[in-house]
């Protein structure tokens, strides 16, 4: 048994063959190439075209290397199907992007047509964390790292200017040349930019204290540096 899309712009790009056989009123078919758009119909023309004696219908999905939401549309399709015909219907070994799609859904990655009664008794444990859920955990973290690194940048811009603005005065440097001598001697002293900045700001000032000496020698040896 052979099913795929007819039209010409399925067959140029091959998104769903289904092919198999059924034997002893079960039918084993098995899905090749792309859950996209489309596919759902040549899942119907597939069903549609079973024997009426099939008792059970098994999709080995191993070949199916991609899906997208039409993908879960095949699955309605199919669950549908099983309701209509009140049958057994399983669809199984999932890989790749469509079983890292399915566990997004929060389907059951060996068998989303599958609902598993609720046990009597204490409620199970939670499920290890899967790949996926640790690979949002970790972007969720990078993401938060980066808005907190951005308000600090916000919050640091006003005094970093001012420190440009000082550097450039006393030594008539460019405003890029300032902010390498910033840059260096916070590297040179180990100290973070937005403190060396506020350090020479409030140096500035009438009363204002004097830099730490490991800022003023960092100071010296970047403004050599950078300068010359």
């Amino acid at each position: 048994m052979i099913s795929a899309a007819h039209t010409p712009l399925a067959r140029r790009l091959n998104t769903l063959v289904i092919d198999g056989g059924t034997d002893a009123g079960r039918a084993e078919l098995r899905p090749r190439g792309e859950l996209v758009h489309g596919s759902a119909a040549v899942l119907d023309e597939t069903l549609s075209a079973l024997p009426e004696g099939v008792r059970r219908v098994e999709l080995d999905m191993t070949g199916v290397v991609f899906m997208d939401t039409a993908g879960l549309q095949f699955l309605e399709f199919l669950d549908a199907y099983r309701q209509r015909r009140r049958i057994p219907v399983a669809a199984t070994r999932w890989t790749g992007q469509p079983r890292r799609i399915l566990e997004l859904a929060g389907l059951d990655t060996a068998d989303p047509l599958r609902t598993a009664p609720r046990p009597n008794g204490p409620e199970p444990a939670p499920p290890a964390s899967s790949a996926v859920a640790l690979e949002r955990a970790e972007q969720l973290h990078l993401l938060r790292e980066e808005v907190g690194q951005l308000r600090r940048a916000i919050v640091s811009r006003p005094v970093i200017d001012q420190a440009r603005g000082i550097l450039m005065a006393a030594h008539s440097c460019t405003s890029e040349e300032a902010w390498a001598i910033l840059r260096t001697t916070s590297q040179l002293s180990n100290t973070k930019l937005r403190t060396v900045a506020a350090v020479l700001t409030a140096g500035t000032e009438s009363d204002g204290p004097p830099p730490p000496q490991e800022v003023r020698t960092a100071l010296r040896t970047a403004v050599k540096s950078c300068l010359n």
